[in-house]
């Protein structure tokens, strides 16, 4: 059962974070959410707590006029999920590594999902 709750939440999450709806995302998230984004073993951004998840939520959706991310695989480890992520983005903006407005950015990674009190605690972006 707990596997089917932490697939509906992050299901729920990469709904609302396609669509850009930041309510939705934080609507799954506990109150101490602990987010990572991990770029070649290099952290570039991290928050703790719900006001900084928003906030860099927030940020983001003004780099992207469409995003979608694609479950590819989830492999499940107690109260942790690690899912096989497939990334496309179409820039809204210019980015300081050069890729411009227009261009589609295409990733593939993978994220880990816990879940406490039947929210998501931990989301760690890895590519």
């Amino acid at each position: 059962m707990e596997n089917s709750n932490l697939k509906d939440l992050i299901e729920k999450y990469l709904s609302a974070y396609n669509t850009f709806n930041i309510d939705g995302m934080i609507g799954v998230l506990n109150e101490n959410i602990h987010f990572r984004n991990i770029s070649k073993g290099e952290v570039n951004s991290e928050t703790k707590g719900i006001q900084e998840f928003r906030t860099l939520a927030e940020q983001s959706i003004q780099v992207f006029s469409q995003r979608r991310q694609v479950i590819k695989n989830i492999t499940f480890t107690g109260d942790k999920a690690e899912v096989d992520i497939e990334y496309e983005g179409i820039l809204s903006s210019d980015l300081p590594n050069g890729m411009k407005a227009g261009e589609t950015l295409k990733l593939q990674g993978k994220s880990i999902f816990q879940m406490k009190d039947k929210k998501l605690i931990l989301i760690e972006d890895q590519s």
